[in-house]
């Protein structure tokens, strides 16, 4: 498959380091010109979206699995995940050039239930999946990006290319865990409101029967079913997230160490630095004002 236009575009639409956005909703475009920092592990929560590889190379990780995203892969994710990445080839000659696209949650429903009677195939069953790229959804997907010349074609035309997009991922290769999450009552949509309200409290003690509950499922199915969406308990997804929170308020200066230690909910500094010493490879003094960013 020929990527050259969608680099051309996206070169044209980033900024050397960092992010290029246009009036076309929910598409963004991600450069950089070098590799991340070996002793510095950037975390993210990615919400459902699709991360499109065009040039470089990208490791992601979540809990314990790790996908290496090359040049023409894609990374569909359909649930709030935390994970950590890292850019490991990128110049200034070859940058890193991603490609991201927001998903429109209400748009993905209002499509699903046209298709809903369709059977979801085997594949791409994982809310974390990478697949390599596929025509049917690229071509609107370049077509999309191809809005940004022209704010007038991207306010008139916009929403159907981007209805084009979604339909075409729902139906992919990748596409088989967005279907369950949309399909009512399923194990993946109860999970998906299990893992909102924690979002929500992740400061606070949370009980497992209370998510349970939430979720409309007993507590050992809860647990089971948990790890299958998300690959970790939701004691961990909790921890990940205040760890997350916390890196980004010491990247931004916003608190000292234990500062940020209370600020996201944990009783002791000491504890908060060993945690966050492992999840990131560095102390937290370490990150204290230091520069974050890699999608």
């Amino acid at each position: 498959m020929d990527f050259s236009r969608l680099i051309e575009l996206s070169n044209r639409y980033s900024t050397p380091q960092g992010q290029g956005t246009g009036e076309t909703p929910g598409l963004s475009v991600y450069r950089r010109e070098a590799p991340s920092d070996a002793n510095n592990v950037e975390a993210y929560l990615y919400e459902p979206v699709l991360c499109f590889v065009l040039q470089g190379n990208k490791i992601v990780c979540l809990r314990d699995r790790e996908v290496n995203l090359e040049q023409g892969c894609a990374l569909l994710v359909s649930h709030n995940l935390p994970v950590t990445s890292r850019i490991i080839k990128a110049s200034p000659e070859e940058p890193y050039l991603c490609v991201i696209l927001t998903l429109d949650l209400q748009l993905l429903r209002n499509i699903y239930a046209s298709i809903a009677d369709l059977p979801i195939p085997n594949s791409g069953i994982n809310s974390f999946v990478t697949a390599p790229a596929e025509e049917m959804w690229v071509a609107p997907l370049q077509r999309y990006l191809e809005l940004l010349d022209n704010p007038l074609d991207s306010r008139a035309l916009g929403p159907s290319i981007l209805h084009e997009v979604h339909y075409r991922l729902l139906l992919s290769s990748i596409g088989g865990m967005l279907r369950k999450f949309l399909a009512r009552d399923s194990h993946e949509s109860r999970i998906a409101i299990a893992i909102q309200k924690l979002k929500q409290n992740y400061r606070s003690t949370i009980s497992i029967g209370d998510l349970a509950k939430a979720a409309g499922m007993s507590v050992s199915s809860f647990h089971e079913h948990f790890k299958t969406v998300t690959g970790s308990t939701p004691l961990q997804y909790q921890k990940d997230l205040r760890l997350m929170e916390a890196k980004g308020l010491l990247t931004a200066l916003k608190h000292n160490v234990a500062g940020a230690a209370y600020a996201v909910g944990y009783q002791s500094p000491n504890h908060f630095s060993r945690d966050y010493s492992r999840k990131f490879g560095v102390p937290p003094s370490r990150d204290c004002g230091a520069v974050a960013g890699v999608f």
